[in-house]
C-alpha cells in the first residue's frame, strides 16, 4: 500500500489504522514475535554491558571502571565489584532462562532464581583462573607484535584483548549451560572490534589475534596454546548436514582443530573438521579444506612472469 502524505504532512488516522491492522495480523508477525512465559523481561544489553565492564574491572584493576584502584584498596573494590557482578549477572541469567523457556518445562520455572544464582556464584569462582588467561594472552599481544610498547598497551588498546575478554566470560557461561547471555557477551565485542568468537569455541593459553577485523572463530573450533592469527582469517565450517527434516543437525563438530604454536597470516580461509598439526605455518590468502601436518608451510603459489606474442596464450 502506497502511503501518501495528507495536507500537513502527516499520517491520516485511516492510514495509520490500515497499516497497524496489517501488521497486527498473526501471518505478519509469526516467526519475528517473543512473549516470554509470564512476562519476564529480556535481557537487558545495557545492563549486560555495565556488567561485564565490571568484570574486566576486575580482571584488570585500574583499566576499566575505576582507574584510581591501589593495592591497598584492591581488597575492597574487588569484593563490592564482585558483590555487584553477582546481582547483576544473576538477574540477566535468570532472563536468559526465561527467554529461552518453553511451554514443555515451565516447571523449571520456580527454581530459576536459585540456578542463576547458583551459576553466578560458580562463574565468579572461575575469576581468578580468568585472571590468568588473560594475562597470557595480553603477554603474548606483547610479545607478538613488536609494535606494543608495553604489556599494559595491549590490555587497553588491542581490539584482541577486548573481544578475549569477552569470549573467555561468555565461555565459563557457556559451559555453565547459560543460554542466550553468552551469545549476547560475545556478539558486543563482535559489533566494536569486527572479531566474531563464538562462546562455545575451546581456545588455549597465550592466544593473539594480531589486528582482529574480520576473524571468526566458529562455534566447535579448538584452538590450542600459543596460538597466533591474523585479520581476516576463518575458522569455519565447510557444511552443514541436515536431519531427515532438512534442517541442519546443531552441535556436531564441524570447526577446525588448531594445534599448539601454529601461525595463520591474514585471509586465511579453513573450513570444516581439519586439523592444523602443531607448528605448522599457514600463508595469506589460502583454502584449506584438508589437514596439514605437523610443521608444514602452506603457501600461495610462488609469482610466475608469463609472456604473451602475437596473441598465443590468450
Amino acid at each position: 500500500m502506497k502511503v501518501k502524505d495528507n495536507k500537513n504532512g502527516s499520517l491520516s488516522e485511516k492510514e495509520i489504522n490500515e497499516i497497524v491492522d496489517r501488521l497486527c495480523r498473526p501471518e505478519s508477525y509469526r516467526g519475528v514475535y517473543h512473549r516470554a512465559n509470564h512476562d519476564f523481561p529480556m535481557p537487558s544489553l545495557e545492563s549486560l554491558g555495565r556488567t561485564v565492564d565490571m568484570i574486566k574491572s576486575i580482571l584488570f584493576p585500574g583499566y576499566y571502571v575505576h582507574s584510581d584502584v591501589r593495592p591497598e584498596t584492591m581488597k575492597f573494590y574487588i569484593g563490592s565489584a564482585m558483590d555487584s557482578v553477582f546481582t547483576m549477572l544473576s538477574e540477566q541469567i535468570k532472563r536468559g532462562f526465561c527467554f529461552s523457556c518453553t511451554e514443555d518445562n515451565l516447571e523449571l520455572c520456580a527454581d530459576c532464581d536459585s540456578r542463576a544464582r547458583s551459576i553466578s556464584r560458580r562463574f565468579i569462582s572461575t575469576l581468578p583462573d580468568l585472571r590468568r588467561m588473560l594475562g597470557l594472552d595480553a603477554n603474548a599481544a606483547y610479545t607478538g607484535d613488536p609494535a606494543a610498547k608495553n604489556i599494559g598497551e595491549t590490555i587497553f588498546c588491542y581490539p584482541s584483548l577486548s573481544a578475549l575478554a569477552n569470549y573467555r566470560i561468555s565461555h565459563e557461561l557457556y559451559m555453565l549451560e547459560v543460554p542466550l547471555i553468552p551469545r549476547i557477551i560475545t556478539e558486543m565485542a563482535h559489533s566494536t572490534t569486527g572479531i566474531d568468537i563464538h562462546p562455545g569455541a575451546t581456545i588455549g593459553e597465550c592466544f593473539f589475534i594480531d589486528h582482529g577485523t574480520g576473524t571468526v572463530i566458529g562455534e566447535t573450533t579448538i584452538i590450542g596454546k600459543s596460538v597466533r592469527i591474523y585479520q581476516g582469517v576463518t575458522l569455519g565450517a565447510k557444511s552443514f548436514p541436515l536431519d531427515s527434516s532438512g534442517k541442519p543437525i546443531k552441535g556436531i563438530p564441524r570447526h577446525p582443530i588448531v594445534e599448539d604454536d601454529v601461525i595463520i597470516y591474514s585471509g586465511a580461509t579453513i573450513l570444516g573438521r581439519v586439523t592444523i598439526g602443531r607448528g605448522a605455518e599457514i600463508g595469506g590468502n589460502v583454502w584449506i579444506t584438508e589437514d596439514v601436518p605437523a610443521g608444514s608451510k602452506v603457501m600461495q603459489s610462488r609469482f610466475e612472469n608469463q609472456f604473451h606474442y602475437d596473441g598465443s596464450g590468450i
